[in-house]
């Protein structure tokens, strides 16, 4: 039979193994509650900082489609703006083209003026040629006459004066002034058989229509009535 006092021992012995295994669960159910407890909140900081992530990502791509859009209207203006400057440019310089060309019209018509009152003495000095005999035309002051006459010439070439060409031509309204229509043997109708008075061109310009005569078609004889 075991000792009174032994067993009181083994009683003792254990309560306190029990209080200490209550002791190690309390404290190990303590350690669990914190560690899911940090779990819990590291899980909500992990949300917030994805939350945070997320709000700074919308905010960078409003950011962008704000730059975007900025973009897109500063391309615009300036190809507004290059448009416009290139309008301008062209304007410019269709404006500085038709000053030179109504300079060049004023100029022309200025030198038209002056060499078509030229021509009357141009025509005088081919008449002189025409109708003075050969005798005279040996004589000195007559050579000394019809040198100005090639110097007048050279004067109206080198202005780009031309006389019309009417020999075996057909008659162009552009260029001549019929002053007859004849019949004429071996001539077309509208076909140039002689020139009263030179003309001249001076570039486009027609300084003066070259006076001609114009043959005509024959005329067609009337058939006679036949005879009863």
């Amino acid at each position: 039979m075991p000792h009174p006092k032994a067993q009181t021992l083994g009683s003792k012995e254990v309560k306190v193994t029990e209080q200490r295994e209550k002791e190690v669960e309390v404290q190990v159910g303590g350690e669990g509650s914190e560690a899911q407890a940090e779990i819990v909140e590291q899980e909500e900081e992990g949300t917030e900082e994805v939350a945070a992530v997320e709000k700074e990502a919308e905010e960078r791509r409003d950011e962008l489609e704000k730059l975007r859009k900025e973009l897109e209207e500063a391309k615009a203006q300036a190809a507004e703006y290059l448009d416009g400057w290139q309008r301008t440019q062209a304007e410019f310089s269709n404006y500085k083209k038709r000053q030179e060309a109504e300079r060049a019209q004023v100029t022309t018509l200025a030198n038209a003026t002056l060499l078509r009152k030229l021509l009357p003495i141009v025509d005088d000095f081919e008449r002189a040629a025409t109708t003075l005999p050969d005798s005279l035309m040996q004589l000195t002051w007559c050579e000394g006459v019809f040198l100005i006459k090639h110097k007048l010439d050279a004067i109206l070439e080198s202005e780009g004066v031309k006389p019309i060409e009417t020999e075996g031509q057909m008659f162009d309204p552009r260029y001549h002034e019929a002053v007859t229509y004849e019949e004429a043997q071996g001539h077309d109708d509208g076909q140039i058989i002689g020139e009263v008075q030179r003309g001249y061109t001076l570039g486009e310009w027609v300084l003066r229509p070259a006076l001609v005569r114009v043959a005509k078609a024959p005329a067609v004889p009337e058939s006679e009535p036949p005879k009863e």
